[in-house]
């Protein structure tokens, strides 16, 4: 109604900006912070077999290397943007930092599986405080003309963390050692902790936030999303409903998730606005998220699966041919950043999306020939249109949000990264082992036992390998050892040609909802750089 006053939102006094003397040193530090969180997770997992076999550790133990990292990721995420809020990104990621540093260094002396798992749970909680608090600042404390360039940055650590880990870890391993996997992230976090020292303001701490803060709420969504992210991560593993500890995980994420919803529509002081979810372009935007986390995956985990699996190819070399997406994003970032400013974000996020699904369908003709090389084409358009996506998608996020609801963005991005991106990975794991059984399956029938073809080709591969076979029974078995081989790598090319085919329609039902987005509101760096207008008009009265 005219005249009448609006109620302040809860977290109106932190949203006071303080704005950094040092934007650039800032930025830098926001993303050394994205991208040892995103790095840490992608090289660890790539690294897995050569961690398993230095700890002598099973297979199976040692698969919940990566999920206690990040898994202890998700138990701090909801937490995070409120402590910020509370004390300031400053008090948050100095400590942080350091403890993440000291827990790397720490981690490969221990020798155990056990030391293994500690450790990785406390660079999982240190390091899950890194992102959310990354578009906090952004928006608080850097000038207007930087935040733009900002969201860049921070959305090119994605890409550049998932496709140079290949390469970094088989650097490691076949030249410094295991340990490395861990140092050299380890290595970043005393310059991340500089470039906070000298980047970062100090804020005063804002104890009265403390009283009456909704911490049933963040305990449920910390531990009901934590345990949804384990299932996961654990269940193309332990084959999903057919594992009791599945079932237990599922089942306990969902009765603590549905507490966490009970909790935060009942609460007097709610930590989480719904509100904020299922207003204007947001539900839209939270699903293309998802939906480019889960395409990233088509080059991220599509690729380096079909070069080891089809061509026994090593992560250094998987890692060639992923460096060819991870360069270009450092000339991207400050490129895409001018374009926003003068673009709609709609029609970048579109091209971007656009991009990722013609390079989806290039990536789609491969045979049993493709290397590394092959891949180039797609790849280079698959880089582009990813950064160009994702940086307009986040764009677009924080300008259809009010600046009271930066708590609200920064738990909601944190979520749908790893939530998303998890649910994104499950999705092709299984759906490539299981269109590789099928494939496996329906090729096996027409090499049926008996038939002249295969028996003339059996008897020719294996005159071929008598020479090296100790008798015949020998060399007949290696003949048909690589028959089945050769027909495990074509169902492998034919799962892999169908991921990508499912990924390219999900770029397609991504640019239908693009459609349906309404424009923003007015730009976020004018309603977030300036003071509200109480303490403006005080400053005008001041100066006059």
């Amino acid at each position: 109604m005219p005249g009448r006053r609006l109620p302040r939102p809860v977290f109106h006094r932190w949203l006071r900006p303080a704005i950094t003397h040092h934007p650039y040193v800032g930025i830098l530090g926001v993303l050394l912070g994205a991208v040892i969180a995103t790095l840490t997770t992608r090289i660890t997992s790539l690294g897995l077999a050569d961690i398993r076999g230095a700890i002598h550790a099973g297979y199976d133990e040692a698969a919940w290397i990566t999920t206690t990292y990040t898994v202890a990721q998700m138990l701090v995420a909801p937490l995070c943007p409120f402590l910020g809020a509370v004390f300031g990104p400053r008090r948050i990621l100095l400590p942080a930092s350091a403890a993440f540093g000291v827990a790397m260094v720490l981690l490969p002396l221990t020798g155990s599986l056990t030391g293994v798992l500690v450790f990785q749970a406390i660079a999982g909680l240190a390091s899950g405080t890194f992102v959310p608090l990354t578009i906090g600042f952004i928006l608080r404390n850097l000038p207007a003309r930087f935040i733009v360039y900002g969201i860049a940055v921070y959305a090119m650590n994605i890409e550049l963390s998932l496709n140079v880990a290949a390469s970094l870890e088989g650097w490691f391993s076949e030249h410094w050692g295991w340990q490395w996997i861990f140092w050299d992230t380890a290595v970043l976090a005393p310059l991340m902790f500089v470039c906070v020292h000298l980047g970062i303001p100090k804020e005063p701490v804002k104890r009265d936030l403390l009283s009456g803060a909704d911490w049933w709420g963040m305990a449920y969504a910390s531990l009901g999303f934590g345990l949804l992210y384990a299932a996961l991560d654990q269940g193309n593993r332990l084959d999903w409903l057919n594992s009791g500890v599945i079932n237990g995980l599922l089942l306990g994420g969902a009765l603590l998730v549905g507490a966490f919803l009970v909790q935060e529509l009942s609460c007097a002081k709610p930590w989480f606005d719904f509100s904020v979810i299922f207003r204007g372009n947001i539900p839209l935007l939270c699903l293309l998220l998802v939906m480019m986390r889960l395409a990233m995956l088509s080059t991220a985990y599509l690729i380096p699966q079909y070069l080891i699996a089809v061509h026994n190819f090593r992560p250094l070399e998987v890692g060639d041919a992923l460096l060819w997406i991870a360069m270009p994003q450092v000339l991207l970032a400050p490129l895409i950043g001018t374009l926003l400013r003068h673009v709609d974000p709609r029609l970048t996020l579109g091209a971007g999306f656009a991009a990722v699904g013609l390079a989806c369908w290039m990536a789609s003709h491969l045979t049993a020939d493709w290397v590394g090389e092959t891949f180039l084409p797609s790849q280079i358009l698959q880089a582009f249109g990813q950064s160009f996506a994702m940086t307009s998608l986040i764009f677009f996020n924080v300008r259809n949000l009010n600046p009271a609801h930066i708590l609200t963005l920064g738990a909601l991005l944190q979520t749908s990264r790893l939530l998303g991106g998890e649910l994104g990975a499950a999705f092709v794991q299984t759906f490539l082992r299981v269109r590789e059984q099928f494939h496996s399956f329906t090729l096996g029938l027409h090499v049926p036992a008996g038939d002249p073809a295969v028996t003339r080709r059996l008897a020719g591969t294996a005159a071929r390998l008598l020479g090296q076979s100790v008798g015949e029974p020998e060399a007949a078995e290696r003949a048909a050892a690589l028959l089945a081989r050769t027909v495990r790598g074509q169902a492998y090319v034919l799962a892999t040609i169908d991921g990508f085919v499912v990924i390219g329609w999900l770029i397609v039902v991504g640019l239908l909802l693009i459609a349906l987005l309404r424009p923003a509101p007015a730009p976020v760096a004018a309603a977030v750089s300036s003071p509200p207008p109480d303490h403006a008009a005080a400053a005008t009265r001041s100066s006059g």
